[in-house]
C-alpha cells in the first residue's frame, strides 16, 4: 500500500518507519528544510515514562491564574485575540479534575512505557548514533514538603510498574557528583532508574536517511496546501511541489495538525503551547551533568547530550509564536548554571523556542475521523520523544488490522 505521512518530526519519520517494516511504499512530507527542524529539535530529549503526569491536573487552574500577575512562572497564560486559545482553554479545564487526571495519567504513562519498550527494539536493530545515555532521570525537590509530595504523587506511576527510588541529599550526589556544589539547595529526589536521554532530532534525521535508503521518500521543503477528498476518502495531497496520491493517510503534523484537519471538518482540539530550550556547549568545563534531571520547584529539564547540554523550560500560551528574546531564558539559565557552575560555557548558550502540540487531556489522539483512510497520529505534547516510538507502531496496526500490543481503550479518538 502507498501511504503518505503528513509531517516530518519524531512522530511522523517514526510512523514512516513502522510503516515501511510492514511493508508499505510510504512517502513522508515536511515543509522544512530537513526533518526533526521544530518541535523535535529544541526539547529536553527524554524518554520518561516517569514524567507521564498530565499538565490537566486540578492545580493547574490556579498557576495559570497566578501566570497573569507573576511573570516568572513556568506556566504563562497570556490573553489573545485567537478564539481557539479559549475553546481549547474550556476543555482543558474540564480535564482538571481529581479522577480525570488519574486516568489521564495512567493512559499516558501506559503509552510511554510501551513507547519505550518499542524504540529499545529499534535500537537493538538499526545502528544509530544518538548520544543516549540510559543512566535514568532523577526528579529532585528543594524542601522536604515537596518531596513528600513528590513521593506520594509518583506511587501512581509505580503503582503501573515505573520503578522509582526514593533519594535524600548525599544520594542525589552519590548519583551525579557534578551536584555536590549546589548540594544545600537540594533536600532530595526521587530516581527513575529505567528513563533514558538522547538527542531526538540525531535519531529522527538518522532513522529518515534509513528510510531513504530502503525505498522511502523523504520530500523536505515541501509544504501541504490542502487534502483532497472523494466521499469518505481522502485521494491526495496537494503541496507546493504537486500532488502525492496514497491509499492511505497519516496526520502527524505536531501542532499544525488542527489547522489542516479544519479544511477537512474534522475538530482537534490540540493548542500550540510554547516552550524554551538552551542547547549549552560543555567546552573544557570539568563538572557538567552525569545524568538527566529535572528541577521540580522551577519546572527546569536538564539532559547531557555528549558534548552539549540542553535545558527546557516554560511553557506559554502564546498560539503559534515561536519569537524569543534573551530575557525569556534568564530563569533556566540561572537555574542550570547555580546547580552546575563549573558544568558548560554558558554564554554559548544557543536559545530556541518551540510549540508543543498540547491536547486538554494530554493524550494523543489514534484511528480514524471522518474519513476511512485518514489516521491521526498527533497532539503528543511535552514528551512526544517518549510517545512517538510506540504511537507509530500503533498506527502501522491499526492500518494493518492488527490489534495493538497495548489496549487502546481511552486511547482511540471517538
Amino acid at each position: 500500500m502507498r501511504i503518505v505521512v503528513l509531517g516530518g518530526g519524531v512522530v511522523g519519520v517514526t510512523t514512516a518507519y513502522q510503516l515501511q517494516n510492514d511493508g508499505h511504499d510510504v512517502v513522508l512530507i515536511e515543509r522544512n528544510s530537513e526533518v526533526a527542524a521544530e518541535t523535535s529539535w529544541g526539547n529536553a530529549g527524554m524518554i520518561a515514562p516517569g514524567h507521564s503526569f498530565v499538565w490537566s491536573s486540578p492545580k493547574a487552574p490556579m498557576i495559570l491564574l497566578k501566570s497573569l500577575f507573576l511573570k516568572d512562572q513556568a506556566l504563562r497564560f497570556k490573553f489573545s485575540a485567537d478564539p481557539r486559545l479559549y475553546a481549547w482553554s474550556w476543555l482543558f479545564l474540564m480535564e482538571c479534575k481529581s479522577a480525570k487526571a488519574r486516568r489521564n495519567t495512567l493512559l499516558k504513562h501506559r503509552l510511554a512505557a510501551y513507547s519505550q519498550a518499542v524504540l529499545k527494539e529499534v535500537v537493538a536493530k538499526e545502528v544509530i548514533d544518538y548520544d543516549r545515555s540510559d543512566r535514568g532521570i532523577l526528579y529532585f525537590h528543594r524542601s522536604r514538603e515537596a518531596l513528600d509530595r513528590g513521593i506520594a504523587q509518583m506511587r501512581l506511576l509505580e503503582s503501573d510498574g515505573q520503578v522509582i527510588k526514593v533519594l535524600d541529599r548525599d544520594g542525589v550526589i552519590a548519583l551525579d557528583p557534578s551536584l555536590a556544589s549546589a548540594g544545600e539547595a537540594i533536600f532530595g529526589g526521587i530516581y527513575c532508574p529505567t528513563d533514558e536521554t538522547g538527542d531526538p532530532a540525531k535519531f529522527t534525521r538518522a532513522l529518515a536517511s534509513k528510510i531513504t535508503e530502503r525505498g522511502g521518500a523523504v520530500k523536505t521543503g515541501t509544504t501541504i496546501v490542502r487534502l483532497e477528498t472523494a466521499g469518505d476518502v481522502v485521494t491526495q495531497a496537494l503541496t507546493d511541489k504537486g500532488t502525492f496520491k496514497g491509499e492511505a493517510f497519516v496526520l502527524a503534523l505536531g501542532a499544525h495538525s488542527a489547522l489542516l484537519a479544519d479544511k477537512l471538518g474534522i475538530r482537534l482540539p490540540i493548542y500550540p503551547i510554547k516552550g524554551y530550550s538552551l542547547t549549552i556547549p560543555i567546552g573544557n568545563r570539568p563538572r557538567p551533568p552525569t545524568i538527566a534531571s529535572v528541577d521540580e520547584h522551577n519546572l527546569v529539564a536538564i539532559s547531557r547530550f555528549g558534548d552539549r547540554i540542553r535545558v527546557t523550560g516554560t511553557a506559554e500560551f502564546a498560539g503559534f509564536d515561536t519569537s524569543h528574546k534573551p530575557a525569556d531564558f534568564a530563569v533556566m539559565k540561572g537555574v542550570t548554571q547555580a546547580l552546575y557552575p563549573e558544568g558548560g560555557d554558558y554564554d554559548r548558550a544557543e536559545m530556541w523556542a518551540g510549540l508543543r502540540p498540547m491536547t486538554p487531556n494530554n493524550l494523543p489522539f489514534f484511528g480514524r475521523q471522518r474519513f476511512r483512510n485518514l489516521y491521526l497520529n498527533t497532539g503528543h505534547g511535552h514528551i512526544g520523544w517518549t510517545m512517538s516510538h510506540g504511537s507509530a507502531r500503533i498506527t502501522a496496526d491499526l492500518i494493518a488490522g492488527r490489534t495493538p500490543a497495548i489496549s487502546m481503550d481511552g486511547l482511540l479518538a471517538q
